[in-house]
């Protein structure tokens, strides 16, 4: 392998520089232990290596990280994503490595839930540890003045689990929006200043000049907008400014991952129905002109996250979700979907936690906003994956019994519908896990309800979301799994997900799930 005259290297582990098969939502089954399905087939559908050049650089990378190449490039730093499997030559010369990842440790939902349920680390946390003993040892062994910066979405995991990063030899926590706050750093590294130890960028502080990418992000994953105006206590994102992309900008990302080969685009932002708008209305015309420019320019469209009172209102007042729908249709699109919350049932638990999750309606008809928007998807053909957040700070039996009946009155409406357990973040980060051990009866039941729920519905999805692959062995693995998870879920109701239960609390006894658990280092 050729190697590139780099300073800076980024990188992540292969639970996060792979494409899915190009299935985005496939990436969730990295956040679990393999389960099911043997391990190395797990493995090989979750997270596939991406092709590779000569000098050892993916041919997609995480969006984010992405950004942040581009910004040192752009300031005239020699540095690229390389990677993991071909990392170890470039660690003797390079001054830093950067790592980014959505979930270090294995410790945000759904990874969290996931290892408490099946009392295994979930491949992402098993993949991390890979890495970062690599970089262990390069620094130990092969490179002395190796710095090692961490960042990325769960850089905060870096300061709350303080022995995984001494163990690790983590150098630098950069948290925020790193754009700009990157290149100050590389300049403070190569010109041999006094660096922190940990960088915070806080939202008054957010970048300015954001570039556009320069190498292709995992399947097509292009930024619409930044932040969210809701403010929902537990959501991280609330507290990031609230702007959008200008669409040449976004047309212009789209186009070099096209120029890459990949033929698709993922529009992200919390809530792409809110593009160009300044509050929680949308604007229809900037909506429709994003994705219009979309369909036009790539074969296949997505979008990654949508809220379900904007559904309600954009198609109450605008008609947009049936006009979106018509334009998904006209360029060949028969179904499409997103990530949704709708994190409670219960309308005096949505008051305190997320007041404006149902805005321009009061929290108090959340419900009503949920089957509605619901009602309105499962007719345009729009598939929402949605969670629900069990254990939040502030819940009783009431809310979960009131979120059961929720569950159960979306029965005739396609979804997926998947129950997460709370994690400490937004504007909660004070307060601690919610763990296994602490579910009661109704828990189990809402557990219960929701896997009925989603495997009800999961062939249909699974039988769409696949047709297009043209690889047959990643189909037959997705639908294999479906089927053998609906056989084995006849077995599973409320009094198997309590038995869990009593064996986690038995665990508890022995200390296996104090939060030490989440600190221990590689054995």
């Amino acid at each position: 392998m050729k190697l590139l005259d780099l300073d800076f290297v980024l990188t992540s582990d292969r639970s996060m520089i792979t494409d899915h098969h190009r299935k985005e939502f496939v990436g969730f089954m990295t956040t679990s232990p393999p389960i099911i399905l043997p391990s190395f087939l797990w493995r090989w559908i979750a997270a596939p290596k991406p092709k590779i050049d000569e000098y050892g650089r993916p041919l997609i990378a995480p969006y984010g990280m992405r950004k942040v190449e581009a910004s040192l490039v752009k300031a005239g730093f020699k540095a690229a994503i390389i990677d993991p499997s071909k990392l170890k030559p470039y660690l003797k010369k390079v001054k830093a490595v950067m790592v980014g990842h959505h979930d270090y440790f294995g410790v945000n939902p759904p990874s969290v839930q996931w290892w408490m349920l099946f009392g295994r680390e979930p491949m992402n946390r098993v993949e991390l540890f890979k890495l970062m003993s690599l970089l262990k040892y390069a620094k130990e062994h092969i490179n002395k003045d190796l710095i090692i910066v961490a960042g990325g979405p769960a850089a905060w995991q870096w300061i709350r689990f303080p022995k995984l990063r001494e163990y690790f030899k983590v150098d630098v926590v950069l948290e925020g929006e790193a754009e700009e706050a990157v290149v100050d750093l590389a300049k403070k590294i190569l010109n041999g200043e006094e660096i922190p130890d940990h960088i915070e960028v806080k939202p008054k502080d957010a970048p300015e000049n954001i570039p556009t990418i320069i190498r292709p992000s995992v399947n097509g994953l292009v930024e619409v907008s930044r932040g969210c105006p809701r403010g929902c206590k537990f959501c991280p994102v609330t507290l990031r400014r609230f702007r959008h992309f200008p669409i040449d900008m976004i047309k212009k990302e789209i186009l070099v991952n096209k120029r890459f080969g990949i033929d698709q685009v993922i529009l992200h932002a919390e809530d792409v129905l809110l593009y160009g708008a300044n509050n929680i209305i949308p604007n229809p015309d900037a909506v429709l002109k994003l994705n219009k420019m979309a369909l036009e320019t790539v074969k296949d469209v997505g979008w990654s996250h949508a809220a379900l009172a904007t559904v309600v209102v954009a198609e109450k007042r605008f008609k947009l979700m049936t006009k979106l729908a018509e334009l998904f249709n006209e360029h060949g699109h028969d179904y499409f979907g997103f990530q949704t919350g709708i994190e409670t049932g219960s309308p005096r638990l949505a008051s305190i936690i997320m007041r404006a999750k149902a805005a321009p309606y009061p929290p108090e008809k959340w419900p009503e906003v949920v089957e509605e928007a619901f009602g309105i998807l499962h007719d345009l053909r729009i598939v929402p994956a949605s969670t629900l957040i069990v254990g939040v700070p502030g819940e009783k039996d009431e809310d979960v019994v009131k979120t059961i009946e929720l569950v159960e009155r979306l029965k005739p409406y396609r979804s997926l519908i998947i129950p997460l357990l709370f994690v400490p973040m937004g504007l909660l980060s004070n307060k601690d896990w919610f763990k296994s051990y602490e579910m009661k009866e109704v828990h189990a039941e809402l557990f219960s309800v929701c896997l009925k729920h989603t495997l009800r519905w999961a062939p249909e999805i699974a039988k769409w979301y696949v047709k297009d692959s043209k690889n047959p062995f990643f189909k037959f693995g997705v639908i294999a799994f479906i089927k053998l998870a609906q056989k084995i879920s006849e077995k599973i109701d409320a009094n198997v997900i309590l038995e869990s239960v009593k064996k986690a609390k038995e665990q508890k006894r022995e200390g296996i799930y104090k939060e030490e658990m989440f600190q221990a280092v590689p054995a």
